[in-house]
């Protein structure tokens, strides 16, 4: 009885209903798009809505393997000789560094809100509690899009890295070439296909197993990658990393300048992306207040010092100018005596396992998105299903899969150094804006303004710098330019850090130095986002559009209905009640 009323009350139950709502579709937006949810409803009833909470079993060693899994795939392989050949030279180890630091500044703003809210729809969560519903779907739409794309690149990469472990021709002797396809889509990948079904099963039966699976293949990698530095330190030369092959070349450190350092460090961030994924398991995390942060910083700590050392390993190898950007931890160790040609072997035996743990990582974070954004009734609630047996979003995650193998059988995509898009920096970006937020804004502040006043004109500020720093021709004008608009920026934070007060601090575990760490992080992010193409504006402003031609089509209706019906309890507006959030930190406990 109850399901025929709720049909009835649906804007989906026939034709005419449809028609009704898409006609209301301008009092609905303004009445859904900026409804917040609370810490408590997102911790609560909204996790036991759809089939009951996640099984909690992982600890912080757990996390720290499925961020370092999620990390070191095969992008690492790659940016690092592109880094060094064209953007920083022998530099390159403190481009690493600096997007290590830019990537542990978004890691703490991750994990204060994974540690308040243990749930887990990551970041879209956090910004469904702060921004509201539509900025939550749209970050969140962006995001899945490009893990499934990303997925499907990494899995047809695998392809490639396997052939190269046994000394066979992948493009040849194991993708078949339909002729009648377009270039681009003609070249069917079964090993692909196989790879992500199998690691979908995985996922699909047990969190711990896939956790199990992750600690062995990333154990293996990181056994790769030792020796690949090890390799490094006993066949380099120290004079590598001031001495080009071409005398005619720029030479030192630096040969490309400061500038070029923070060039590489912007190219470098991308081998970083994964440990967003690992604020989706928050859920599944056994004491969250002391495992998160374990987890979520210590992963990023780790890798940035393997990749610092793998980035010295290379860089004392070959002069920066003889490093092949394709390949150049393989390229550097062929010689035209055949003697070191098995290292290349094991390297791609090690990129490999790499490739299989971020593929595993990404394929978790992505269907507990879905899960999470189907809990919130803006997308089907057939993806919020967690299956009574094995606690697991079996039907996001087997969704997400085939969609993946389609995607990866037929379409050859560039993953290697374009393994994420902006729509990841984006979402870091609204991340770091989030906490901000949250911090600064509640219930007994009587107006919002100043905060997101100071945000957008940070966001702006910092758009102007970056957009200075790659047309401006060098010189001292730059520097002085540069050197003004960067005491604006530091300006605007030291008004608003005195002019506005928090108005409220987290109980267990916060970013320190507030505002300042979320701010560097906004700013990087953006100084990152400058870095990248045309092209990749172009998909980031193609699949917004469609996300939100199908939250005007179907999530604003959708979630409307809900709010009609009881079933969802959002407030409106951008105010969230403090009485009920003070409550989630004993549910926690």
């Amino acid at each position: 009885m109850r399901m025929a009323i709720e049909s009835n009350r649906s804007s989906f139950s026939s034709v005419k209903s449809y028609v009704n709502a898409l006609r209301d579709t301008p009092r609905r937006v303004v009445r859904r798009a900026g409804s917040v949810t609370t810490t408590f409803d997102e911790t609560s009833h909204v996790r036991f809505r759809y089939g009951g909470s996640m099984r909690k079993t992982l600890r912080w060693y757990d996390l720290i393997c499925f961020g370092v899994g999620g990390m070191v795939g095969a992008g690492v392989f790659v940016t690092t000789g592109t880094a060094s050949h064209d953007k920083a030279g022998p530099a390159v180890v403190l481009s690493y560094a600096i997007a290590g630091f830019c990537a542990l500044l978004s890691a703490f703003c991750y994990t204060e809100f994974a540690v308040h809210m243990p749930v887990a729809g990551g970041a879209f969560s956090y910004i469904r509690v702060t921004f509201g519903e539509f900025m939550a779907f749209l970050t969140g739409a962006n995001l899945i899009m490009d893990y499934v794309f990303s997925n499907a690149a990494v899995a047809r990469s695998f392809t490639t890295y396997l052939g190269t472990a046994i000394g066979v021709s992948a493009e040849s002797k194991w993708r078949i070439t339909i002729t009648s396809l377009p270039k681009g889509f003609n070249e069917i990948d079964f090993i692909a296909v196989l790879v992500i079904i199998i690691l979908t099963v995985i996922i699909c039966y047990s969190t711990r197993e896939s956790s199990v699976l992750n600690m062995i293949l990333t154990a293996l990698h990181i056994i790769f990658i030792m020796f690949v530095i090890i390799m490094g330190f006993w066949r380099g030369d120290s004079k590598n990393f001031t001495e080009p092959s071409d005398p005619t070349r720029p030479s030192g450190f630096f040969p490309f300048g400061a500038s070029g350092m923070f060039n590489g460090a912007a190219l470098v961030y991308l081998s970083y992306i994964g440990y967003d994924a690992v604020s989706t398991l928050a859920e599944e995390v056994k004491n969250p207040v002391t495992d998160i942060p374990i987890g979520v910083t210590g992963c990023v700590i780790l890798v940035t010092v393997l990749y610092c050392l793998m980035a010295t390993s290379m860089s004392m190898l070959l002069p920066y100018d003889l490093i092949n950007p394709e390949a150049p931890f393989s390229g550097a160790f062929v010689d035209k005596s055949n003697r070191l040609n098995w290292v290349s072997n094991v390297i791609g035996v090690g990129a490999s396992f790499g490739i299989l743990t971020s593929l595993l990582v990404a394929m978790l974070g992505q269907a507990r998105y879905l899960c999470v954004i189907g809990r919130s009734n803006i997308v089907p609630v057939w993806f919020a299903k967690v299956h009574p047996k094995t606690s697991t979003p079996v039907n996001a995650s087997a969704f997400l899969g085939i969609f993946t193998a389609v995607i990866a059988l037929f379409t050859e995509l560039d993953v290697l150094l374009n393994l994420v898009s902006i729509g990841t920096l984006f979402v870091f970006f609204m991340v770091a804006n989030a906490v901000i937020y949250r911090r600064y804004v509640s219930v007994e502040t009587l107006s919002p303004w100043p905060t997101l006043s100071f945000l957008i004109c940070f966001s702006c500020t910092s758009v102007i710098f970056t957009l200075l720093w790659w047309l401006v021709p060098p010189g001292k004008p730059k520097f002085f330019v540069l050197g003004a608009c960067f005491i604006v920026i530091c300006g605007l934070v030291v008004v608003f850090n005195y002019a506005v007060p928090q108005a409220r601090k987290p109980e267990f575990w916060g970013v320190p130095l507030m505002p300042w760490i979320p701010c560097v992080s906004i700013f990087l992010n953006i100084f990152l986002l400058g870095n990248l193409d045309g092209p990749s504006y172009a998909r980031f402003g193609f699949f917004s559009a469609l996300a939100v031609v199908v939250y005007l089509a179907y999530s604003v209706h959708a979630s409307f209905d809900s709010e009609e019906e009881g079933i969802v309890n959002l407030e409106s507006g951008i105010k969230e009640s403090i009485e009920l959030e003070d409550l989630t930190p004993k549910l926690q406990k």
